[in-house]
């Protein structure tokens, strides 16, 4: 398993929300690619960048000059996988084009899933495809929408279409810092196995990721922790190597 730091974006900043919602917005950096450097130098190998507008807008992109210069800023010291308002083949090719390793499909995969599965088939390797839920019902539009589906059910669907990993955000801890849904994510992963799980939403403190590894996840996406100060990524990184090293 792998720290992911998380940048999510509106208006250009990096901000964080609470359970989604805009009016929770915390505002943490007007540069977002500024911290790049700093997660990379701390021993992280994968970035996790959501694009809020997007995601609220149904899909319009005024953040991807933003994402081309954190791609940039990582370089080939982390890869950069970008969610959020992804509509069409076009958005992913765009993401693509710009040095994105993966991109993260949400509604798109939700709503279309004949369209979810042909961009699993069309970009091998480089989907990912995100269940977010609250209490085990999958949430869609920026989380404004119940999708009236599970999470469970559109894992398997996409394992079978061969989706790189299922990323499984719990919406009603994310950024709350509550600490994860290790039931639900675990029980996620045991139902698509061997296709991988990302868990996400409410690690609050270092002790979390003692139960996050159980869930045989390939990573786990922080945001507001690291922001805080709770821990940073190199303590991060460090812990899971100790839990590793130890068969935990």
């Amino acid at each position: 398993m792998q720290i992911y730091p998380a940048i999510d974006l509106m208006d250009g900043q990096a901000v964080r929300l609470s359970q989604g919602k805009r009016e929770s917005k915390q505002v943490y950096s007007d540069n977002p690619a500024a911290l790049v450097a700093g997660f990379a130098a701390e021993g992280a190998r994968r970035l996790h960048v959501v694009d809020l507008d997007a995601a609220f807008s149904k899909g319009v992109q005024n953040n991807r000059a933003v994402i081309r210069r954190i791609v940039e800023a990582a370089g080939d010291k982390m890869e950069v996988e970008v969610g959020g308002g992804i509509r069409s083949t076009e958005d992913c090719e765009a993401l693509f084009s710009i040095g994105v390793r993966y991109a993260v499909l949400g509604t798109l995969a939700i709503k279309d899933p004949v369209l979810g599965a042909r961009l699993c088939a069309q970009f091998p390797g480089a989907i990912i495809v995100a269940v977010d839920a609250w209490e085990g019902r999958v949430a869609v539009e920026g989380w404004t929408e119940d999708s009236g589906k599970s999470a469970v059910d559109i894992g398997k669907e996409y394992a079978r279409a061969g989706a790189a990993a299922i990323l499984y955000t719990d919406i009603g801890r994310d950024g709350m810092r509550t600490g994860p849904n290790i039931e639900a994510t675990l029980k996620l992963g045991q139902a698509i196995a061997p296709c991988p799980v990302i868990a996400s939403g409410g690690v609050a403190r270092l002790s979390d990721l003692d139960n996050v590894i159980k869930t045989g996840g390939i990573g786990v996406i922080i945001g507001k922790a690291l922001y805080e100060g709770e821990f940073t990524v190199a303590q991060a990184v460090s812990r899971l190597r100790e839990l590793q090293g130890s068969g935990n």
